[in-house]
């Protein structure tokens, strides 16, 4: 039975990375306080805080083998306590007088932390492979399309003529730059947490800050300055870096998901033979899986603003919030490694409708480029009574549903300052695309490896 997408075995497919839920299961977690107690002790047996052997028992004791699952469960409700009965488990399985120098000097938020982290870790991981090749792809389709020519559109018109490379570019960039900011992230939030009961390291405070050190180095996270108990903004720096991720993830399906509207029909998400758009109109091609994708950036983000709440801690310690973290620290990774994945294989089968898109752009007749006559014609005359003469004669092309072309010839007035040859340049979409070109070299130079 399960009780949401990420657990389904109806709909996981669609909205969950099976590999970044390996990474949250209960497995990995339980994985990971076994490495940070085994991570600990190995830092303490190292300063002759606790014997060696006791050490060496409890790293080769630490495997996921030494729970019983269904115990824990029943004694996180019967204690309230969230690792207490690991411990003991732990402890039982370890034995003698070693067992009982596990968690020594730690408090429980100090494991449950460091477990998180390691999680975030390893899910950075899947998600800097995933967003390389995404990038990858993208700045192998900008540079395909980098001169193919379509509309341009501001507040859902047309404006000016731009081309489909110059678009995919934008997107590139923008993941590229998702890329900087969790690469360089990481030096803030994949931080070990040990600091023992008030964040004081009391108990251990002689070579406190020495066992800090190892600890975090066995485990191959940093050594924080200070207690972060109470200092939650490495995991709101990490959520808002994944909801923005999903933004951009979200942007690119809305954008295919409009462009591939009837009306429209420059792209599509790609179709294969057996897929289903509607279960009672056979002829529909739906962009289900941009839709798919751009509901699932929703609940990302929505989950990934409880990282703020979570920033208003009380005093030395509570839990009032730092329980949230280990409801939406998982589902926003599992959901935006699913969504770049889906993502992944759009670009990859996504079909462009060179012809429709040269087709749209002559749907103003030559005035989408009235910018373009304005400015030229401007240099003979000035700018604003130029803006006044192809206002004329753009609002007559309009209204009579003709080419501006045909129109301007016929005007008197602007061909007394322009040639028949000006004015066709002036009017080709194609000579007005700006730096589109420019820009998607711009964007391969910087992120291309």
């Amino acid at each position: 039975m399960s009780s949401s997408v990420m657990d389904s075995e109806i709909y996981r497919g669609i909205f969950v990375s099976e590999k970044m839920r390996q990474v949250f299961s209960d497995e990995s977690l339980m994985q990971k306080w076994l490495d940070a107690w085994a991570a600990l002790a190995k830092a303490e047996s190292s300063l002759g805080i606790i014997p060696e052997a006791a050490a060496e028992k409890i790293v080769q004791k630490a495997s996921f083998d030494v729970f019983e699952p269904a115990l824990i469960r029943e004694g996180i409700v019967d204690t309230t306590h969230p690792l207490i009965v690991q411990i003991r488990q732990f402890t039982e399985a370890v034995g003698g007088r070693e067992g009982g120098f596990i968690h020594w000097g730690a408090t429980t938020q100090d494991i449950m932390d460091t477990a998180v982290v390691l999680q975030i870790k390893e899910a950075q991981e899947i998600l800097l492979m995933q967003l390389d090749k995404f990038l990858t792809t993208l700045l192998s389709l900008s540079d395909k399309y980098k001169t193919t020519i379509m509309a341009g559109r501001t507040h859902g018109q047309h404006a000016l003529p731009i081309t489909l490379g110059y678009k995919i570019a934008i997107w590139a960039d923008e993941i590229g730059k998702h890329i900087e900011r969790l690469t360089t992230g990481q030096e803030r939030y994949l931080v070990s947490s040990l600091s023992g009961a008030a964040g004081t390291l009391a108990s251990v405070s002689e070579k406190g800050l020495a066992i800090q050190e190892k600890f975090s180095e066995y485990l191959g996270l940093k050594q924080p300055t200070i207690t972060w108990h109470v200092q939650r903004d490495g995991f709101a720096e990490y959520a808002s870096y994944i909801a923005m991720i999903a933004g951009t993830i979200g942007k690119i399906a809305n954008e295919i998901i409009n462009l591939q509207r009837t009306e429209i029909g420059e792209i599509e998400e790609g179709f294969n033979d057996g897929q289903i758009g509607s279960s009672t109109m056979p002829h529909k091609r739906n962009p289900m899986i941009c839709e798919y994708v751009v509901g699932l950036t929703r609940v990302i983000q929505r989950n990934a603003s409880l990282s703020f709440d979570a920033m208003i801690q009380e005093h030395e310690r509570d839990m009032t919030y730092w329980t949230t973290e280990w409801s939406y620290i998982p589902q926003i990774n599992m959901m935006l490694s699913g969504g770049i994945e889906q993502m992944q294989g759009v670009l990859e089968r996504f079909i462009v409708h060179e012809n429709k898109m040269a087709k749209n752009i002559e749907q103003l007749k030559g005035l989408i480029v009235s910018e373009n006559l304005m400015l030229t014609l401007g240099s003979h005359v000035g700018r604003q009574v130029a803006h006044d003469m192809v206002y004329k004669v753009s609002m007559k092309a309009f209204e009579e549903d003709r080419h501006l072309l045909d129109v301007t010839l016929e005007d008197v007035e602007i061909m007394s300052h322009l040639t028949k040859g000006e004015v066709e340049n002036c009017l080709d979409p194609k000579s007005y695309v700006g730096l589109c070109e420019v820009f998607v070299e711009r964007v391969q130079q910087k992120w291309k490896k």
